[in-house]
């Protein structure tokens, strides 16, 4: 996320520490930098959220309380700190929302007599900084506290919809069959049963899709006076499944996907009115608001589990004063502790959580290095996995290569309840299709892989009706595909009873394979008896150039005193494909080149 130093230095009087201070002190407590650059006379981190703390990290204020308990250093102004009253009560606008579970809260507020137009400059910069387009004072205004608070939100043209005898309604339901909606960005979107709309109940027809993208027909423009403001929470899952389904990935969407606390609609809601207030004039007219009963969290910690689960000796008052930093409420009673977990904090649930947010400040530079205490027990083998090896060891030194195949398969014995796709919905009931189709697909990659044959194995899984079962296949040029129960396997050895030993890979590097074609040619040489083959192969490969991407000698015999070599060499480029010509020509400056040393091109 790109996180704007001026942005971060309005919710702090003191002087914050250069980018690249702030860079090194969240990359060592708590999130990667990704990197750091001037923009539009700002200087702009680009942070690397962890999944886990998506839901209220994703925010200038999410980032600016971190930089505020790990610097110790106090926030001027928060906007999370009291809870704010949605008051007045709208006379106008009702909400109904169909299923709870999807939309746990839902807040609105109605604003008469605005003016749409340009954004104030400030306003303009803070977005530009970030990346953002500015669009108008209002739209604008919604982004800013999106990005601010980590609340996604969004303002409909209250004149577009449709009121009976004056009352506005707004619905939040699933799309009914048949469905569509023109997006705020004139694309058309056919809407599913399972896609969450925001909706003009009284003419019902979506204006928006839930957590993902305003419709067309509700944009605010310039012709604009009334307003009505949604913040709102919405399920994770089925975010996630719409935006994915519609091929549909928006800044609000990823926030929602993260699972916000519902009490922080409230926040984004008032905070997104005052500003509009601010920047577009306008009255409040009031507010409507579906609220989810808020969810209390208390973790009891004593101090003596926090040093045993990190291995320091801290004093009690010294988790205090982590505590203290990160304003966490709190009752203490000798070493334990009995904190409340802030609503935003969605991550803080037990005891190791806490631990985790204490040792982070302290710093984890500061946790001694301590041996790992003596296994008190034989360490055991999975027989199964010990086989495995065994067999693995075998066929590769037998020059088989391993291949892992995909589980689904159009036909089987066994369907998936969540199917990974529709053309294979089944689990495979063997290893011998699948290996079929890897022989043939690598077949004529034979050469430039430097083979003289392609053996593949697979060991892996396979489903019946009601049982699964471990076999290893294996299928080459030479031999048709073979299955075989792990277990039966011939020359297999008992289980060790100790540790087990593997021998290491003999592969130093791994390299790509050149998406463009290879070309084959071979070349036959009549040398003496007393010639090295090395030479002549260091010959052949220095003179071919960079192109030759493998070689190797395929034949050797003796007649009357002479030595015949003949060598396979493969050409290859990793920028473009070669003709036939330019590789004749390297040809022909091999045989020059063999001519002059004395041998006979055949």
């Amino acid at each position: 996320m790109k996180i704007s130093r001026s942005w971060l230095q309005s919710f702090f009087d003191a002087e914050l520490p250069s980018v690249e201070k702030l860079a090194e002190t969240l990359t060592f407590h708590a999130f990667e930098i990704e990197s750091f650059e001037q923009a539009r006379g700002d200087e702009v981190l680009d942070v690397k959220i962890t999944p886990n703390r998506g839901h209220d990290c994703l925010s200038h204020r999410g980032i600016a309380k971190e930089l505020s308990v790990i610097l110790n250093v106090p926030l001027s102004r928060d906007p999370l700190a009291s809870h704010p009253p949605l008051t007045p009560d709208s006379n106008v606008l009702t909400v109904s929302v169909e299923n709870r579970e999807l939309c746990p809260a839902y807040a609105a507020a109605i604003v008469e007599n605005i003016a749409v137009g340009p954004s104030p400059g400030w306003l303009k910069e803070r977005l530009e900084s970030i990346g953002q387009r500015s669009i108008n004072n209002v739209v604008d205004a919604t982004n800013f506290m999106m990005f601010e608070l980590g609340q996604p939100l969004h303002a409909f043209d209250m004149g577009k919809l449709a009121d009976k005898d004056g009352m506005y309604e707004i619905a939040v339901r699933n799309a009914k069959a048949g469905e569509k909606l023109l997006s705020l960005d004139g694309k058309e979107y056919k809407l599913s049963p399972e896609t969450l709309c925001i909706v003009d109940a009284i003419a019902s027809v979506p204006i928006g899709i839930a957590g993902v993208k305003g419709g067309k027909s509700a944009e605010i423009t310039k012709d604009t006076h009334d307003i009505i403001i949604e913040s709102a929470n919405f399920n994770a899952a089925a975010i996630r499944r719409t935006a994915q389904a519609l091929k549909l990935r928006t800044d609000a969407s990823v926030l929602f996907e993260h699972e916000l606390s519902p009490e922080i609609t409230g926040y984004g809601l008032t905070a997104a009115v005052e500003l509009i207030v601010k920047v577009a004039g306008g009255v409040v007219e009031g507010f409507f608001d579906i609220y989810a009963e808020p969810e209390e969290r208390k973790i009891t910690l004593f101090a003596s589990d926090a040093n045993k689960i990190l291995g320091t000796e801290l004093t009690v008052n010294e988790i205090e004063q982590v505590l203290k930093q990160f304003a966490f409420v709190y009752e203490r009673e000798g070493e334990r502790f009995t904190v409340t977990s802030p609503f935003e904090r969605l991550d803080l649930r037990i005891k190791e959580d806490l631990v985790e947010e204490i040792g982070r400040i302290v710093g984890f530079d500061k946790v001694p290095v301590t041996e790992l205490p003596p296994f008190s027990r034989k360490a055991e083998v999975n027989k199964r996995f010990y086989w495995g090896e065994q067999i693995r060891q075998e066929l590769i030194v037998k020059g088989y290569s391993e291949v892992i195949t995909s589980v689904f398969t159009e036909k089987g014995e066994r369907e998936v309840l969540n199917k990974a796709d529709s053309v294979k919905p089944y689990l495979r009931a063997t290893l011998l299709e699948n290996l079929t189709a890897a022989l043939a697909k690598n077949l004529h990659m034979k050469e430039s892989l430097g083979l003289q044959e392609i053996k593949l194995f697979e060991i892996g899984t396979v489903w019946g009706k009601s049982e699964e079962s471990t076999v290893v296949g294996t299928i080459s040029e030479k031999e048709g595909p073979v299955e075989v129960l792990l277990e039966e396997w011939p020359g297999l050895s008992d289980t060790p009873s100790l540790y087990e030993k593997v021998p290491p890979s003999p592969t130093t590097h791994y390299e790509p394979l050149s998406p463009y074609p290879f070309i084959v040619r071979d070349v036959a040489i009549w040398v003496s008896v007393q010639t090295k083959e090395e030479e002549v192969h260091e010959l052949v490969k220095e003179e071919a150039g960079r192109l030759l991407s493998k070689s190797w000698r395929f034949d050797r015999f003796e007649k009357e005193g002479k030595v015949s070599l003949a060598y396979r060499l493969v050409f290859q480029s990793f920028e473009r494909t070669l003709t036939d010509e330019e590789v004749n020509n390297i040809m022909e400056k091999i045989s020059a080149a063999l001519l002059k040393r004395g041998y006979t091109v055949r």
